[in-house]
C-alpha cells in the first residue's frame, strides 16, 4: 500500500470515456416516489471554470494528498488498523472510533475519481485495499476494527455497548463506499464486504436491547442501507432502515443523538447538527422507496426550522460549539445535557464563536439533494449550490491539502480567549480529522449534481463549464455547457446530439436572481423566468442548437431577521450564490475588521484576483471608516458625531477566506447609513 502522491496524481487524466455507466451516486432510478433522478456518473466531464479548477486540484492534491494520509500511519491509523484487525500486521488501534467511516469516506473519493478517469491504477489500489477490508471483517460480517482488534487481544466480544462508539456510522459509509464502487467499476468485491455487514445489523437489530438499538450516534447507515437496497434491490435493508427510523426515541435518549422524541412527534430541530442532517438525508431517502407522508411531513417541518430559523447566510449549520438539551431528557425532562457542535434556540446564530462543522454543512448538501430528487423544487437546489460555494469549500484550502473543521463567520486575534478549534487550515487535524475525507469526497463528486433527469426531460442545477451525455427518452442528448459561472452570469450552451422526440430542458432560476434571460437560437424565448424556479423549454431540438442563459448576478447586501441579535444593524455582502467577507490582509495599514462598515449603497465592482493560482472574484470599492479609537479597559463609551470618511477595501469570496496567511476576517459587517 505504499502509493504516493507523485504516481497517483500523474496518473490521472480527464476526458469522456467509453465506458458507460448504468447507475448514478443517489441512485434514485427506481425509486417510486421521486420527481427527480441522477446521472450516470461518468456523464459530466469539467472542462473550464470553477468546477474543472476545483476538480483538477481535487485530482491532482486532494485525493492523492488524503490517500497519503489515511495509509500512514505515522500520520493516521486509519488503514493500519484493518491490517492489524485482518492480522497482516501487529499492534493495536489507534485513533478515534469513527476511525473507519473516514477510511471509507477516503475510498469513496477514489471511486468517484475513478468513476470520472477511468485510470487503472485507482483500479488496481482500490483491488489490493478491498482484500484488506475483506480480510479484516469477522466471518459474521461484523467490521469494526477496534472492536475486533480488542476481540483478538482480550476475547471479549462486546458490541454496541459504548453509546459514544460509532459502530454503525461506520456500517454506513462502508455500504455508501461499496455502492459507489460498485457503480464505477461493475466489481462487486467491496459489495460483498457491505451486504455482509449489512446483514450482520438485520441478526444484531432483530435481537437487540432498546439501548443497543439506540446506540448508534450519527446515522449514516440510513443513507447507506437505502442505497445498497437501491444497489441488490433485497427489500430487507429498506425494511431495517424504517424500523430504526421507527425505533428512534422509543426507549431514553436525548436530543444530542435526536432520540429523545420520536422522529414523528419533533417539532423543532436540536441536537447534534451532523446526526440532525444525516437523519434526515437518511429519513428523505426511505421517503422516496415507500411514499410515506408522515415522513415527508415531518421533513418539511424540519427544513423550514433550518432555513428560516437555524442556517447561517453561508449554508453552514450548528451554531454552537457547546449546547445544552434545552427540554431535558426524556427520563429527567428537567435535567439538561450538553451537546456538542449542537443546532441553537431560533435565531441563535453567532459569528466569532460559531461551529458549522464542515461534516454538518455537507450533511445539508445530503439532505436537500434528497429533498430536489423527491419534489423537483428549485429552493432545495439553491441550498445545495449555497452550501457547496460557501460553507463546505471554506473547509478545504484553495491548494487542496489543509483543512478546517470548524468555519466561523468571524476571526480575530483580539478575541481574549483561545478557541477550541484551529482557526488556520491544517492538513491533518489531530482532535478529529472527520471533516477531510468528508469534504474531498463531496468535491470529486459534485458533477453528480449538475444534472437531473425526469420523464419529462433534463434538469440544469448547477452551472459550470462541461460536457454532458446522457440518455433520454427518444434518443440520447450531448452537450457542452461554457460559463464563466459563478463569477459571471452568462451561461451558453451548444447541443452536439439530440433526440428526435420532444424533450423538456429545466433552466433553474437561482432564488437570488432578480432578473434573468433566455435566448434558443438567438431568439428570446417567452418562458417565465421566475426566481427560485426551472424555466422549462419544451421542444424537437436538433444538433447545432445553441441556448443562452444570462442570470444577473450584481452586488447585494443581506441583512438578518432582527431576532438574530449577533448580527441586527449589520449586513453580508452577496453576488450570486457567493457569500464575501473581509480579512485584514484586504485593508489599508493600521485599520482593522473593525474600523469598517458598508454603506447601504456602495461602489463595489468586482475584480479578479489569483489566490494560490485559483482565479477568484474579489470585489473593490469603499467602505465607511468606523470610529474605533482605543478600547482599553473600556466596555462602553459615548458614539462619536464626526462626520465619516471612507478607505478603500476589498472584499474576497468567504470561501477563500485564510488563504493568504493568518488573519482577521469577517463576513457582518455594520450598516453605514
Amino acid at each position: 500500500m505504499k502509493t504516493t502522491k507523485t504516481i497517483i496524481a500523474l496518473s490521472l487524466g480527464l476526458g469522456l470515456h467509453a465506458f458507460a455507466q448504468e447507475k448514478a451516486l443517489v441512485n434514485t432510478s427506481q425509486s417510486k416516489f421521486v420527481k427527480l433522478h441522477g446521472t450516470d456518473m461518468n456523464a459530466v466531464q469539467w472542462t473550464e471554470g470553477f468546477w474543472a479548477d476545483r476538480f483538477k486540484v481535487c485530482r491532482e492534491t486532494m485525493v492523492p494528498q488524503l490517500w497519503k494520509t489515511y495509509t500512514d500511519p505515522n500520520v493516521s491509523h486509519s488503514f493500519r488498523n484493518f491490517e492489524i484487525a485482518a492480522g497482516l500486521e501487529p499492534g493495536n488501534f489507534k485513533g478515534p472510533s469513527f476511525h473507519d467511516g473516514d477510511f471509507y469516506k477516503t475510498f469513496e473519493a477514489v471511486a468517484s475519481l475513478y468513476a470520472a478517469t477511468r485510470d487503472p491504477k485507482l483500479d488496481e489500489l482500490m483491488d489490493k485495499t478491498i482484500a484488506v477490508i475483506a480480510k479484516a471483517q469477522r466471518a459474521d460480517g461484523y467490521i469494526y476494527t477496534k472492536a475486533i482488534i480488542e476481540q483478538k487481544q482480550n476475547g471479549e466480544g462486546k458490541m454496541f455497548a459504548d453509546r459514544l462508539s460509532f459502530e454503525a456510522y461506520n456500517f454506513g459509509h462502508l455500504m455508501t463506499a461499496a455502492c459507489v464502487h460498485y457503480r464505477a467499476t461493475g466489481k462487486t468485491s467491496m459489495l460483498e464486504v457491505a451486504k455482509k455487514a449489512a446483514d450482520f445489523l438485520i441478526t444484531f437489530y432483530n435481537a437487540a436491547t432498546p439501548e443497543q438499538s439506540r446506540n448508534a450516534i450519527c446515522p449514516a447507515h440510513y443513507m447507506g442501507l437505502s442505497e445498497l437496497y437501491r444497489t441488490t434491490h433485497d427489500e430487507k435493508y429498506l425494511t431495517l432502515v424504517k424500523h430504526l427510523i421507527a425505533i428512534k426515541g422509543a426507549s431514553e435518549g436525548t436530543d444530542d443523538n435526536q432520540d429523545r422524541i420520536p422522529f414523528l412527534k419533533q417539532t423543532k430541530v436540536m441536537g447534534h447538527a451532523v446526526r440532525a442532517n444525516y437523519l434526515y438525508a437518511g429519513v428523505a431517502d426511505v421517503y422516496a422507496e415507500t411514499g410515506d407522508e408522515a415522513l415527508l411531513a415531518q421533513l418539511h417541518a424540519m427544513w423550514d426550522d433550518v432555513t428560516q430559523h437555524k442556517m447561517y447566510v453561508t449554508g453552514g449549520c450548528g451554531a454552537l460549539y457547546d449546547g445544552v438539551s434545552p427540554d431535558g431528557t426524556s427520563y429527567k425532562p428537567d435535567e439538561v445535557q450538553k451537546i456538542h457542535q449542537a443546532y441553537g434556540r431560533d435565531y441563535q446564530l453567532p459569528n466569532f464563536t460559531a461551529h458549522n462543522e464542515t461534516c454538518a454543512n455537507i450533511g445539508n448538501v445530503l439532505w436537500n439533494w434528497r429533498m430536489l430528487q423527491i419534489t423537483g423544487d428549485a429552493k432545495y437546489a439553491d441550498i445545495v449550490e449555497l452550501a457547496l460555494y460557501n460553507s463546505v469549500l471554506s473547509g478545504i484550502n484553495l491548494k487542496g491539502d489543509k483543512f478546517l473543521y470548524t468555519n466561523p463567520l468571524a476571526y480575530s486575534d483580539a478575541l481574549p480567549f483561545k478557541q477550541r478549534w484551529e482557526k488556520d487550515r491544517q492538513a491533518y487535524i489531530s482532535k478529529s480529522n472527520c471533516c477531510p475525507p468528508n469534504t474531498v469526497r463531496t468535491v470529486a463528486e459534485v458533477s453528480q449534481y449538475a444534472y437531473s433527469l425526469s420523464d419529462a426531460g433534463v434538469f440544469f442545477n448547477l452551472y459550470g463549464g462541461n460536457t454532458f451525455q446522457t440518455a433520454v427518452k427518444g434518443g440520447r442528448l450531448r452537450l457542452t455547457q461554457a460559463t464563466e459561472y459563478p463569477w459571471n452570469g452568462k451561461i451558453s450552451m451548444a447541443l452536439e446530439e439530440a433526440p428526435k422526440e420532444a424533450l423538456s430542458l429545466f433552466f433553474r432560476i437561482p432564488g437570488w436572481c432578480s432578473n434573468a434571460s433566455l435566448l434558443v437560437n438567438g431568439k428570446k424565448e417567452t418562458v417565465k423566468l421566475a426566481s427560485g424556479s426551472y424555466a422549462e423549454v419544451k421542444r424537437a431540438w436538433k444538433s447545432g442548437d445553441k441556448i443562452e442563459l444570462t442570470l444577473d448576478m450584481p452586488v447585494k447586501l443581506i441583512e438578518s431577521n432582527p431576532l438574530v441579535e449577533e448580527t441586527r444593524n449589520q449586513v453580508a455582502v452577496k453576488r450570486g450564490p457567493v457569500v464575501y467577507c473581509v480579512e485584514s490582509i484586504d485593508l489599508p495599514k493600521g485599520k482593522t475588521i473593525f474600523d469598517v462598515a458598508i454603506g447601504a449603497r456602495n461602489n463595489f465592482k468586482p475584480a479578479l484576483l489569483t489566490i494560490e493560482n485559483s482565479p477568484v472574484m474579489s470585489l473593490q470599492g469603499d467602505a465607511v471608516l468606523v470610529d474605533n479609537a482605543d478600547w482599553s479597559k473600556k466596555l462602553y463609551r459615548e458614539v462619536s458625531v464626526d462626520a465619516p470618511k471612507t478607505i478603500p477595501v476589498r472584499l474576497v469570496p468567504y470561501y477563500a477566506w485564510g488563504n493568504r496567511g493568518h488573519g482577521d476576517m469577517s463576513v457582518w459587517l455594520p450598516l453605514a447609513r
